[in-house]
């Protein structure tokens, strides 16, 4: 009875070392990235959409792509992206 109580115990120790920890640590990135998005960063959303932010509030941004105004979620935004024109 001790062994299977250690063996459980074990188990959900490992569980939250290899499961839990690294997703919070991903969340708080992420949280932390889109609170910092300021006007002129050059973006991709989930949705594959290349833009420059032209505008920053509480909970969406702005993007121009391609003449093209979109206002999109802070959380649809997925990353960074660098300028990549001219290097083709």
């Amino acid at each position: 009875m001790p062994t299977q109580i250690i063996m459980l115990g074990l188990m959900l120790v490992v569980f939250y070392f290899f499961m839990i920890r690294p997703q919070m640590k991903k969340q708080k990135e992420q949280k932390a990235f889109r609170s910092n998005l300021k006007q002129g960063d050059k973006v991709l959303t989930i949705g594959g959409i290349h833009g420059k932010i032209l505008e920053v509030t509480d909970t969406t941004v702005l993007l121009s792509s391609e003449g093209t105004k979109l206002r999109f979620e802070k959380s649809a935004i997925a990353q960074t992206v660098a300028d990549t024109l001219g290097q083709a």
